[in-house]
């Protein structure tokens, strides 16, 4: 069964990078904010492709969440990160540089050192309301802290990263949520699914995410907004995991690979945002010049 989540996890987390860089691309065309980008978007064609990515995220992480722990599934969502740059580069008419194929291999290998060497186990798909409680309050607390400090008149690069930070917080208390449901109607049915708070819980996070992450999409940089976004939605989930759901994951000398693995995604991710930074810019195809005059 850890197989079965491991890869779906790895399907949601290609999916929803196409979903993010279509999204990407229908977002950068406007100068609108909030409620009234949303507005505007949802008449947009690669907005729609986009939000078909994201939804099929949502069932391909629903499948993993049910037969594999929080702290397995969520961090698998880092693959996210370098899927999103290779779709977004020909979609945004863009060449990734050759360092950040580096920063896609160090990515790639440092998830496998660092999973491999946890070995998240453990799993429930339940937890106490008084373990819920104070998760909701900090998620919550944190991801309107992020938005405040995300106001208008910040660099645009620091607005992408809180407000995708805010987005992957969110992210984390949906899969979180998402969990609990979906144990509930694999063990008791659709009925009892629909009567559990967790149900409306992780539909008003994913909204909630889905708009934070539109807002971070157009305010900045993918190369500030996806960094925040895949690793704070993995290190928010892995605590998740533990705390809610009693997961575990090995230590001792374990915690040096997983060390190592950590410090290796992040030294890929900025290889990444740095390879992104000096990413050549292709000449648009004529239909797309014809369409934008």
């Amino acid at each position: 069964m850890i197989e079965l989540a491991a890869a779906f996890a790895v399907a949601g987390a290609a999916s929803n990078a196409v979903g993010t860089a279509f999204q990407r691309k229908a977002a950068s065309g406007s100068s609108r904010g909030g409620l009234r980008l949303l507005m505007e978007l949802v008449h947009r064609p690669f907005w729609v492709i986009g939000m078909a990515g994201v939804v099929c995220a949502a069932l391909f992480q629903s499948l993993a969440l049910v037969n594999g722990p929080l702290a397995l599934v969520q961090p698998l969502f880092i693959l996210e990160l370098p899927f999103a740059l290779l779709v977004a580069a020909p979609l945004m008419h863009r060449r990734l540089p050759r360092s950040g194929w580096w920063g896609v291999g160090g990515c790639v290998a440092g998830l496998a050192v660092l999973l491999v060497a946890a070995a998240p186990h453990g799993a429930t798909d339940s937890a106490p309301l008084v373990r819920w409680i104070p998760a909701l309050c900090l998620c919550v607390g944190a991801m309107a802290a992020a938005v405040l400090f995300a106001g208008r008149g910040r660099p645009p690069a620091r607005r992408a990263a809180l407000l995708a930070a805010a987005s992957a917080i969110g992210n984390a208390l949906t899969a979180a949520l998402l969990k609990s449901a979906s144990g509930t109607f694999a063990d008791q049915g659709f009925t009892a699914f629909l009567r559990s708070w967790q149900t409306y819980g992780f539909a008003l996070a994913g909204v909630a995410s889905v708009l934070l992450l539109e807002n971070a999409l157009q305010a900045g940089p993918l190369a500030a907004a996806q960094p925040a976004l895949t690793i704070g939605d993995a290190m928010v989930s892995l605590t998740l995991g533990i705390v809610l759901f009693d997961e575990r994951i090995r230590t001792g000398w374990w915690l040096v690979p997983e060390a190592c693995g950590a410090l290796l995604i992040v030294a890929g991710v900025l290889v990444l945002s740095r390879a992104v930074q000096r990413i050549v810019v292709l000449p648009a195809p004529a239909e797309e010049r014809h369409m934008a005059t």
